[in-house]
């Protein structure tokens, strides 16, 4: 097997599981390979035998490295998959932030979880993405998301009107903040704070969630994730802001926006006790009496 590690920045406290990775990597024998603006943040501090091999770009390692490690949060994971792209790189994430969906390995669990991986005891979730179709190339390349697309008001007191069709046929004029079409893998990020639904990750669906919908009988819709939505802005808001992930840009009003299934999956490795069903009862608390 051959590794890389994928990171932002280096938090407080970040540095010393780190060197535990590196430490249960490198007898591994084969070369490990850095995110080049991460290992600069890093450099001078982290103790290495070999020096490791840099860098920046999904071409940098297709075909060299077969699992990418994120180290961070979820945010942090989802910047990595813009690196993995279509690759087939497996990508697993240890978590260094708060929540944690996504990047599912703690720092205390690094020792533990480098054996089983080392000795394929691993499952794979390939996750769908949405991709992003315009005729300005918006976000291109990285015109794909695993989480969601986000249209949302540019200005404070605003509201947009966004019509929305779903294979042509018209779906609704939402008159609302914003809105969020989101994987399954989204479905327990932003969707979820706007009451949208929690869907398993191989549910094969979509789901359209409004954000501060002025009409309050609209309710999250759930698709097939083979349809394509198309969404157009109208009324008199000239700008409006579109985010893929944690990618943002401002966006000039009318611009029609296609989305529709990505045609790769991105192979999320999880350690096998690491269900989706045991996330969502760490994370989220449940069957937790927390009345007193």
């Amino acid at each position: 097997m051959r590794f890389g590690i994928y990171g932002k920045q280096l938090a407080e406290g970040v540095l010393p599981f780190l060197q535990i990775l590196v430490d249960k990597l490198e007898p591994a024998g084969l070369p490990l390979y850095f995110y080049e603006p991460f290992f600069n943040t890093v450099n001078g501090r982290l103790k290495s035998k070999v020096k490791p091999l840099l860098f920046n770009t999904e071409d940098d390692i297709r075909g060299k490295v077969d699992i990418l490690f994120s180290i961070g949060g979820d945010g942090t994971m989802l910047d990595a998959v813009t690196v993995v792209g279509d690759s087939g790189i497996l990508l697993t994430g240890i978590n260094m932030g708060r929540l944690g969906f996504l990047s599912s390995i703690s720092r205390e669990q690094i020792v533990p979880a480098i054996d089983a991986i080392l000795l394929s005891d691993y499952k794979l979730d390939h996750r769908t993405l949405l991709k992003l179709e315009t005729g300005t190339g918006l976000f291109s390349p990285f015109n794909f998301a695993l989480n969601e697309l986000t249209v949302y008001k540019a200005k404070p007191m605003s509201m947009l009107t966004i019509r929305t069709w779903v294979n042509g046929d018209f779906l609704n004029s939402y008159l609302a903040d914003g809105l969020i079409v989101s994987t399954p893998t989204g479905s327990t990020a932003y969707s979820l704070s706007c009451t949208g639904p929690i869907i398993a990750p191989d549910a094969g669906s979509f789901v359209i969630t409004p954000i501060a919908s002025h009409n309050l009988t609209v309710r999250p819709v759930v698709l097939r994730d083979d349809v394509e939505i198309r969404i157009l802005i109208s009324g008199e808001k000239t700008s409006f802001f579109v985010s893929m992930d944690s990618r943002i840009q401002e966006v000039e009003n009318p611009l029609e926006l296609v989305i529709r299934k990505a045609d790769f999956r991105i192979n999320v490795l999880r350690l096998k006790d690491a269900s989706f069903f045991n996330t969502l009862r760490d994370k989220l608390n449940w069957g937790l009496d927390v009345r007193n």
